[in-house]
């Protein structure tokens, strides 16, 4: 049922909600929340950037271990760290820690590098789009499962319990904190996962891709099974996806065309940075992009028709507006900013801008958007299929943005020749058959 608040029986004072482990050192952080338990890498990646920002590490808990690496192909050879101290040339480091992977390459003493902020898979781009990966696994033995061999190591991780500095000061937290000790096990053996029988190992060979190769990305998660019957309806063989042991690198029975699995959320930027020619995500996310970057080079290229969402404005029940001008009137009324949380950060400031909330603030998430509300957010950015979910939450739509599907996406002002445009234009009309077919 997606459950985001809990309760307790034995200390009924206490009240506990459930977020994405990204956003729990934040919440901490600026005081909504007395204690939190998330991953120390988390933590780190928060502190490193804030570091007098109101957290206290109380204690391992003595479980979730997994190890931070610094890491690259291993197809290529593996570099020292003095062989990068030495490098002139630009050195790529992508990540979906870009505060660690900043700091590690400053001190690292770096000559020249750049950070590429992801939402996740950053195993997926060494060697052809970065040259480095800051990825986080149980072990370092679980690198060459992805393609990875490991560079350097930065931080062995577990769940941690924190604290805001200034609840760890003046609260009594002894009650909850002796049910801890006394409840959790010490720090347990981290166990390196096994292949099973049977399994293959994901192939860790780079592209070979000449100036005339598409270059596809094709999402991962939940939009995996209808991309890949949409791929099927077209007669496009993709071989391993979605795939049962990580592999994001799929072959397909296409001659001049290499796949990738990535992220739909940063497939735009991929496609604008010249990585990709062509992805498959979603017109959120691509107006998400369009928002921030409006001369971006990336445009649709075809409706899919699929994955059919609405991107809508979220507030709860009892807040007395049911459309967008009886909120401008609620929020004219109040003295403290209108806060509002959304994983689509560019599209809720927009949104909040052109509807004129007054002083409002972003709340950047990271999923589980719903817990936000009422405590931690005034109003949600959010997409939904149904509706129930948030009705669900006692919360309601007061507002449509726009409709989203599934969509396609490439270079609006390729560079690309002739025969490689000729071959996008083909596979993108191999697809509009099939969606006009079904």
């Amino acid at each position: 049922m997606r459950s985001y608040r809990l309760g307790s029986k034995r200390f009924p004072e206490l009240q506990a909600k459930v977020f994405n482990e990204r956003d729990i050192p934040i919440q901490v952080a600026v005081g909504n929340y007395d204690m939190g338990i998330c991953g120390l890498d988390w933590v780190e990646e928060l502190s490193v950037k804030y570091p007098s920002s109101a957290l206290v590490k109380i204690r391992d808990l003595g479980y979730g271990g997994g190890v931070l690496c610094l890491a690259t192909s291993r197809s290529q050879p593996v570099p020292t760290l003095a062989e990068l101290r030495s490098e002139d040339g630009m050195i790529r480091i992508a990540s979906e820690y870009p505060n660690l992977a900043e700091y590690l390459a400053l001190n690292l003493r770096l000559r020249r590098f750049s950070i590429f902020p992801l939402w996740g898979a950053a195993e997926a781009y060494p060697p052809e789009s970065a040259m480095l990966a800051l990825v986080s696994r149980t072990t370092e033995e679980e690198l060459p499962d992805c393609g990875l061999a490991p560079v350097s190591t930065l931080l062995h991780h577990s769940a941690f319990l924190i604290a805001n500095k200034s609840s760890w000061e003046q609260k009594d937290l002894s009650n909850i904190l002796d049910s801890l000790n006394g409840g959790m096990p010490a720090a347990q053996e981290r166990l390196a996962r096994k292949v099973p029988a049977g399994e293959s190992a994901v192939p860790s060979a780079p592209w070979t891709a000449g100036e005339n190769t598409v270059r596809l990305a094709l999402p991962d998660g939940h939009q995996q099974t209808p991309t890949a019957e949409l791929l099927t309806r077209a007669c496009i063989r993709v071989h391993d996806y979605p795939s049962t042991n990580g592999n994001r690198r799929p072959g397909t029975s296409l001659n001049d065309v290499v796949i990738k699995v990535i992220r739909p959320q940063d497939m735009p930027l991929q496609v604008a940075n010249g990585n990709f020619d062509m992805a498959i995500t979603g017109r959120d996310w691509l107006t998400d992009h369009l928002t921030m970057f409006p001369g971006s080079p990336v445009a649709e290229l075809l409706d899919l028709r699929s994955g059919r969402v609405r991107m809508v404005a979220v507030v709860g029940q009892d807040v007395p507006a049911d459309d967008v001008y009886g909120l401008r009137q609620f929020v004219a009324s109040r003295t403290e900013p209108f806060r509002v949380a959304s994983e689509y950060v560019n599209i809720a400031d927009r949104y909040a801008r052109e509807n004129r909330l007054g002083m409002y603030r972003i709340i950047p998430t990271w999923g589980a958007t719903e817990a936000f509300l009422p405590e931690d957010a005034d109003m949600l950015i959010e997409n939904t299929e149904t509706g129930r979910t948030i009705a669900r939450h006692n919360l309601k739509i007061i507002d449509t943005l726009f409709e989203s599907t599934a969509c396609v996406i490439g270079g609006r002002d390729s560079t690309s020749g002739p025969l490689k445009q000729e071959r996008i234009m083909s596979l993108v009309e191999s697809l509009r058959v099939a969606v006009e077919g079904s």
